[in-house]
């Protein structure tokens, strides 16, 4: 029921009217709209009360108290009837066990007594604004979240009590002054899938209402489940940016608050969408139901170094960065490329035998132990320090995997290339290895090595060697393959100029390479290993390597991704067989309108074989000019992302390619997503001035992808470092970087993914996998071990070793499970 006209003769606290009186209307404005305003009234008195609340206030029968007092004189808002209606009609209805009664009331001496204040098991803020509670009141307001009350601020209730910083934490944020007055059709990005108040919404809500800006961002100190889309709508000159909150929760203050900057429209609560969001909130704020609230918060999370720098001249606890795994007993297996310690020198002349000659080595961590065992050294051409593209080298160990039954025997896959297969062309060899851990030891055997797949790779330029390996539900083996081309001869751009080579060897041709059916690099290979060390070819791949198409044996059926151009770390999700990716651009600051794009790196989900564009499209498919013999200086016609062909005289593939599947994420330095204007012939425009930025959450600069997990919540397991279930389904991308580059867990919609659809939400992971020189500055793999803790590699700070900053690091979740505690659910547990 609704308790009417309390407030008529309600009597404030005196002291406080006689300050409120001083106050100009001007002043006071302000304050309402942009929060505390330093200095502007004396300091409270001390609370007289003495006001005790039941804990946990309410009881089985559930009640929700809707209070919305205002300081502004006059009758009560449309807004706020509306707001009143739609609670008492979410609390009649549903299921018969989430039901709850409701009154109402704009009397402010409701919190000043304890009894009746206890009655309730939620408090609905839908306050006008303003300074409607005298201390007195606002302690037992205080009092009854201590007690383990519940909270639920709606739209204005943000501009309420606008001089309490206690008031400021239980809503979380304040609003902008300048923020938009006018109702306008925006986006909400409903990035927490397992809330009560969003798990049923749309994942991209498209909903007419009035958009707060915040004074302060309040993301990472409360949890966020819903932020509204910039882009979609005008925020005015206090806008947030892409991490816009717009609905969050938190425990606070012994109780639990929950926030939306939505319904400030009479509209908004006719809404079926909004009236469960609305419920959802309400559920968990009544202590119906459990939900997590800390996921999000940067304070619940521990980032912890778990290996020390190496002792002088020795690389017993780290080689160069270069991948990790995690086995099922929780031991990390992580690799060293090849690069030497800085004390030890490096060849660079060719004519020296021992050119490059490096060791990639494989550490293993044991948790149980916290100690770190060298497994095992491998020969590798990989140590050529730093220089030019043509003396620099990324070759050496580049991946690593376990085999699904590596508990029982041990087997460990290695992808490397052996310095002994060097030879006077400057072709090296790559190749995909199986060996045997002694699991007892952690040593590694390499007399017991299974050469499963081998390849030729020109080593005469740098760099893009790829590497990454995952594993599918099936036993399938993926092998990311870099497209090892200098693109310096193309200016940065495509990567596809004919004419330099090195002893009849192209090396800045990647349509030799990457988009060559007949050439393992630059691509993403699956295969099927077997007991034997042999392997077999699973169903689906791109090629069969039996066509017929153009005479015949210009395909290799391992090929399941052709046109990627660095692919360092791909990730399989066994829930759904989705292959993730991500890959490493050119070298081009900025668009040409001759040439094409600038340098993108790429992210990817993957469902099926394909081809990703490398060197003829990038991106959303943005085609790259065509250049050929004689002189490749001279542009040629757009390449044809739907019909693309590989005209080159290096190439000894189908001339006819796979049409080209545009990709989820890409970024420049000019920003995340580029997209441009375009021609009658989709050719896009490429001027600066033109491009819209359709992902605004990165940029690049200095770029070089790093793909990461996807995260999957174990209920079973008992660990207490796991990762909360919030993040269960999220892919986590990143880059080696850590400026603007991207460092995120983002949420893809499932009917679009594997066509190119963008991400629909994004959550930096930036405080919670810390940036900066002490903390993880050069990220180099992420993995989730089978504590549900986050395991990464940071490189250092030097390039082509190990210094005192390569490390690695684990990331625990620290904030505890759902609230309230099973114990005092209003139902179905204590009251």
């Amino acid at each position: 029921m609704h308790l009417r006209g309390l407030s008529a003769g309600s009597t404030r606290h005196t002291r406080r009217r006689a300050w409120a009186a001083t106050v100009t209307a001007g002043v006071l404005g302000a304050g309402l709209l942009s929060g505390p305003v330093a200095n502007a009234r004396p300091a409270p008195e001390p609370s007289a009360t003495t006001m005790s609340v039941t804990s946990p206030p309410g009881g089985a029968q559930v009640r929700v108290l809707v209070f919305y007092g205002s300081a502004a004189a006059g009758d009560e808002s449309p807004v706020v009837n509306a707001g009143i209606e739609a609670i008492e009609k979410i609390g009649l209805s549903g299921l018969a066990d989430q039901r709850f009664s409701t009154e109402a009331t704009d009397d402010a001496e409701v919190f000043t007594d304890g009894t009746r204040l206890g009655r309730y098991n939620a408090i609905v803020f839908l306050t006008g604004g303003g300074d409607i509670l005298d201390p007195e009141q606002e302690a037992g307001l205080e009092a009854y979240m201590e007690a383990g009350g519940g909270f639920v601020g709606v739209h204005d209730a943000a501009r309420a009590e606008p001089y309490s910083d206690w008031f400021t934490g239980l809503v979380g944020a304040r609003p902008a002054a300048s923020s938009p007055t006018a109702v306008q059709r925006a986006v909400v990005e409903v990035g927490d899938r397992q809330h009560p108040a969003t798990k049923d919404l749309p994942l991209q809500w498209k909903r007419p209402d009035l958009w707060p800006n915040w004074v302060k961002n309040p993301s990472g100190d409360v949890h966020t489940v819903a932020r509204v889309r910039e882009s979609t709508y005008k925020p005015g000159a206090s806008a947030n940016g892409w991490d816009h909150p717009v609905s969050w929760c938190r425990d606070y203050d012994g109780g639990r608050s929950f926030y939306t900057g939505m319904g400030g429209t009479v509209a908004s609560y006719d809404e079926t969408d909004f009236r469960d969001h609305l419920r959802g909130a309400l559920l968990w704020t009544t202590r119906l139901v459990q939900a997590d609230c800390k996921a999000t918060i940067n304070a619940n999370y521990k980032a912890e170094r778990l290996t020390q720098p190496n002792r002088p001249g020795l690389s017993d606890q780290i080689g160069e960065p270069h991948g990790l795994v995690t086995a099922p007993d929780g031991r990390v297996l992580y690799i060293g490329r090849g690069g030497a310690d800085s004390s030890q020198p490096v060849i660079t002349d060719w004519n020296n035998p021992d050119v490059g000659k490096g060791k990639g080595q494989v550490h293993v961590y044991d948790p149980k132990t916290k100690k770190v065992t060298l497994a095992g050294e491998l020969t590798v051409f990989g140590n050529k320090g730093g220089g030019d593209e043509l003396t620099k080298v990324e070759e050496g160990l580049l991946g690593i995997e376990l085999d699904p039954g590596f508990e029982q025997n041990g087997w460990v896959y290695l992808h490397y290339t052996p310095h002994s297969q060097l030879n006077d062309t400057q072709t090296a060899e790559r190749r995909v290895s199986r060996f045997t851990l002694d699991l007892a030891t952690n040593r590694l055997d390499l007399g017991s090595e299974k050469v499963l797949l081998k390849w030729p790779v020109q080593v005469h330029s740098c760099c893009h060697a790829g590497g990454g390996m995952t594993w599918d539900s099936k036993g399938n083996l993926y092998i990311a393959t870099g497209d090892n081309n200098s693109s310096g001869f193309s200016d940065g751009y495509s990567g596809n100029n004919p004419q330099p080579s090195y002893k009849g060897v192209s090396f800045a041709d990647a349509r030799r390479t990457a988009g060559n059916t007949h050439n393992l690099n630059g691509k993403i290979l699956r295969i099927h290993p077997e007991p034997d060390g042999t392997y077999t070819l699973p169903a689906g791949n791109l090629f069969t390597g039996r066509e017929t198409d153009e005479g015949g044996g210009k395909t290799r059926g391992e090929i399941y991704v052709m046109g990627v151009r660095n692919p360092a770390r791909i990730f399989v999700d066994k829930q759904t067989d989705a292959l993730y990716a991500g890959w490493v651009g050119p070298d081009a600051g900025a668009p040409s309108t001759t040439w094409g794009p600038a340098k993108y790196d790429t992210f990817a989900v993957i469902s099926k074989a394909g081809n990703r564009g490398w060197p003829y499209c990038m991106g959303n498919k943005q085609p790259y000019r065509d250049r050929n013999l004689p002189d490749p200086s001279k542009p040629l016609g757009w390449y044809d992302c739907d019909h693309p062909r590989n005209e080159s005289p290096n190439n000894d593939g189908l001339v006819q390619l796979p049409p080209v599947t545009g990709n989820n994420i890409w970024y420049s330095p000019q920003g995340g997503a580029p997209d441009y204007p375009r021609d009658a012939n989709g050719v896009p425009s490429y001027k600066q001035d033109e491009a819209t930025y359709l992902l605004p959450w990165l940029k690049g600069g200095g770029q070089a992808a790093m793909n990461g997990p996807v995260y999957r919540y174990d209920a079973a397991s008992t660990s207490s470092a796991k990762w909360p279930s919030y993040w269960d389904g999220k892919w986590f991308v990143g880059d080696f970087y850590d400026a603007d580059q991207p460092r995120n867990a983002v949420v893809t919609d499932p009917r679009t993914q594997g066509e190119g659809g963008l991400p629909v939400h994004s959550e930096s992971l930036k405080k919670i996998v810390p940036i900066g020189n002490d903390g993880i500055k050069n990220l180099m793999d992420w993995k989730f071990g089978p504590d549900g803790a986050l395991y990464v590699l940071d490189y250092g700070r030097g390039f082509f070793t190990s210094d005192s900053k390569s490390a690695l690091w684990r990331v625990t979740y620290t904030g505890g499970g759902p609230t309230p505690a099973a114990g005092q659910l209003a139902r179905g547990g204590r009251s």
